[in-house]
């Protein structure tokens, strides 16, 4: 396989894209079974690894732009030393990820429980179409101009519409503190129900999370008294120091819980960034879920031989991991009959299992975009 080509302007971008018949726009690698995806298909593949750096960044406005190869980490660094961050914890940060690669897959964190994932902060794009012109899409304030909101369209899209060069999205303030509680559940009608009470209460939680018990080994000691054989909510209260007391105090009336030491509490929500808690070497495949399905993702984790399970976001999304050299046919069939499909981004196998929906209007903003099927689709 031939180097990715690598431009370094915006305008060598679109020279890029008139160059070849079929593309694929990949970033730092840390989902890698994209762009093994894309090399499979014979795509050319153009690497955003040059495309770096913060443009614009207005704190009083709570905005900023930044080209699409740039590390999340130097994105969290630039907007910490001002007070500020982005609420909906992008994943894989420690690990190189780009924000061009966490727009394009659609990845957001835990955060995304009080105020939105990632397709609530995007604003505006700059980006590379199907006939290689450079276009701009949203603007770079809050307020923005009315219209059909195209930059939303690009999260999750994995490269289909077009090749991202800048993003520009809104911040929030930091809080001043957090608080990390902890948890015993019991798989089933006692887990949703905690999940639903504690989402949708009075608290306004910052972030809710569940390990799951298969194969436990997570490295988060249980709660005392507790089994290790037990699945276990994380909670994170947000705000001052005094508040998250009374609400941590208020909250456990639903269920004993631990409030973690900082450090401890820390460790929670970088498991849950980086996915530690997953086997290093096996599949990873990212799942989405309602509420009501949480209990049937809790099953299918139990039924698959060394599979290991992470609720996310409240019970919206599920992250399933296999060991290395396990089937993906049980997992694929198990999919099937649920009628959920899962996006593979670390591990051999296909990009994706179970069932494959179809969206209509993605396939008029595809025409729209890129009439000359440029963007390998990898769906």
């Amino acid at each position: 396989m031939s180097a990715p080509w690598q431009p370094a302007t915006l305008e060598e971008l679109a020279e890029a894209v008139n160059s070849a018949p079929q593309i694929i726009a990949v970033g730092a690698g840390t989902k890698p079974n994209l762009s093994a995806a894309a090399s499979a298909a014979g795509a050319t593949t153009i690497s955003t690894a040059r495309l770096t750096g913060i443009v614009e960044y207005t704190p009083t406005e709570f905005t900023f732009t930044a080209r699409a190869g740039t590390p999340l980490r130097e994105i969290i660094a630039a907007l910490a030393a001002e007070g500020q961050y982005l609420p909906f914890d992008p994943p894989l940060a420690a690990a190189g990820a780009t924000l061009g690669g966490t727009v394009a897959a659609g990845f957001s964190g835990p955060g995304r429980v009080r105020f939105g994932g990632i397709r609530d902060f995007i604003l505006g794009v700059r980006f590379v179409d199907g006939t290689g012109q450079l276009l701009r899409m949203g603007g770079k304030v809050v307020k923005n101009a009315a219209g059909f909101d195209v930059p939303k369209f690009f999260v999750g899209s994995l490269g289909r519409f077009g090749v991202l060069g800048e993003i520009t999205f809104k911040v929030f303030p930091q809080p001043v503190e957090n608080l990390t509680l902890e948890a015993p559940l019991i798989p089933g009608r006692e887990m949703t129900e905690f999940i639903a009470g504690t989402a949708k209460g009075r608290w306004e939680i910052d972030a809710l999370e569940v390990s799951l018990p298969a194969d436990q080994g997570f490295g988060i000691r249980p709660a005392i008294g507790q089994p290790d054989s037990a699945a276990k909510a994380y909670v994170r209260l947000a705000g001052p120091a005094g508040a998250l007391e009374a609400l941590a105090a208020d909250l456990g009336r639903l269920l004993p819980i631990t409030v973690l030491e900082p450090a401890a509490g820390q460790a929670v929500w970088q498991m849950a960034g980086d996915f530690s808690w997953a086997h290093p070497a096996g599949l990873l495949c990212k799942i989405p879920l309602t509420l009501a399905r949480v209990p049937e993702f809790a099953a299918l984790v139990g039924e698959l031989a060394g599979a290991r399970g992470w609720i996310g976001a409240a019970g919206n999304v599920g992250f399933l991991s296999l060991p290395a050299g396990a089937d993906t046919e049980a997992l694929d069939a198990r999919l099937c009959a649920l009628r959920v499909s899962a996006l593979v981004w670390r591990g051999p196998g296909p990009l994706w299992l179970g069932a494959s929906p179809t969206y209509l209007i993605h396939a008029a903003v595809k025409r729209a975009l890129d009439p000359q099927n440029r963007f390998l689709a990898l769906r």
